[in-house]
């Protein structure tokens, strides 16, 4: 059995936390569909496979590990209330399943969360609190809030329920690619490269896993250069949603994915836009830019054509019209006109 090495003082994850978080969740959350591409599979030679997460209830993947971590609260805890900080998906994921439980939650956001993610957050019933220009100053607002309320901070990505939470994507791959060799995962603060990474290392140790991010305010990729945690000021970026730090005193994440990770790429804002638009005009498919990142990793050649399946995560769809009209503009009408 593999295990994620352990950080002193804090609970170990081992591929135990992820079963056991699958079946916690499992009246919660869908059973993802997994279809094949075959516009993306003849480019690549490769049989290549989309794991749709964006048709989660919230639209993203992040209901998993949040519906894990706040399953596993004491009653009493619940009864306090809850509070998080996120660059949007995290927080939808967070008022979501508050909602369903009955729970109140408070959600931090920055100055720059999409519209989009800010009106569905209202719709789901949670309070709002706007505060600073980056994801690490909404995080300090939350745990003031800790501090002074009492209310339990349900993290982003470095803790071991939520991590567990989005490895169950990773079960979900292993069941129904038993050729699987290749996983694509959007690459931010690492909770869902580690959660499936583990999970299907833990089955293979062969199985590639690649980190997939845009080229601005990489914070994790630049944080395995350094060989620890750093501090990027954020950036305007088609892939929001993998926005934000990784956090200076990280337990989980940064540790896990320097594990388990085999390759890192980075995406050009250029790249994600044409890939917005190709899934749209491919597939009809409408997808957020950081879950964009992982179809350029394949029409940019990134990934080695090799023998075995691939297997992209689709990690959201929560993106503004307005954007999705400026790609389908630039990139599909104007191709159309020019054919």
């Amino acid at each position: 059995m593999v295990h994620s090495k352990c950080v002193k003082g804090r609970k170990d994850i081992s591929i135990r936390d992820i079963w056991e978080a699958k079946k916690r969740i499992s009246s919660m959350i869908y059973k993802t569909p997994l279809i094949q591409s075959a516009v993306l599979s003849e480019k690549m030679g490769r049989r290549v496979f989309l794991k749709l997460e964006n048709v989660q209830e919230i639209g993203a993947f992040k209901v998993r590990g949040a519906a894990n971590k706040i399953l596993s609260l004491s009653t009493e805890a619940r009864g306090r209330g809850i509070a998080t900080y996120s660059t949007g998906n995290h927080g939808l994921a967070v008022a979501y399943v508050a909602k369903m439980l009955g729970i109140e939650a408070v959600v931090c956001l920055s100055n720059r969360v999409p519209r989009a993610k800010v009106d569905s957050l209202k719709r789901l019933g949670a309070k709002i609190e706007i505060y600073g220009d980056s994801q690490d100053a909404a995080g300090e607002r939350c745990y003031e809030l800790e501090r002074k309320e009492g209310l339990t901070v349900i993290q982003p990505f470095d803790d071991p329920y939520v991590i567990a939470g989005q490895g169950t994507i990773g079960l979900e791959l292993l069941e129904e690619l038993p050729n699987l060799t290749d996983v694509i995962v959007p690459l931010s603060g690492g909770g869902l490269l580690s959660g499936v990474g583990l999970a299907v290392k833990s089955n293979d140790r062969g199985i590639r896993v690649s980190g997939v991010c845009m080229e601005k305010s990489a914070v994790m990729y630049e944080s395995l250069k350094a060989g620890k945690p750093v501090l990027l000021e954020e950036s305007e970026t088609l892939a929001d949603s993998l926005l934000g730090g990784i956090g200076q005193d990280n337990s989980y994440t940064f540790r896990i994915v320097q594990e388990y990770m085999d390759n890192a790429y980075l995406i050009s804002e250029e790249e994600i836009a044409y890939s917005m638009a190709f899934m749209i005009d491919k597939h009809r498919m409408i997808m957020e830019g950081a879950a964009a990142t992982g179809v350029a990793a394949v029409l940019g050649g990134k990934i080695p054509r090799q023998e075995g399946d691939v297997a992209v995560i689709i990690s959201g769809h929560n993106v503004d019209l307005s954007v999705i009209h400026r790609v389908i503009q630039e990139y599909v009408i104007c191709n159309e006109d020019s054919e």
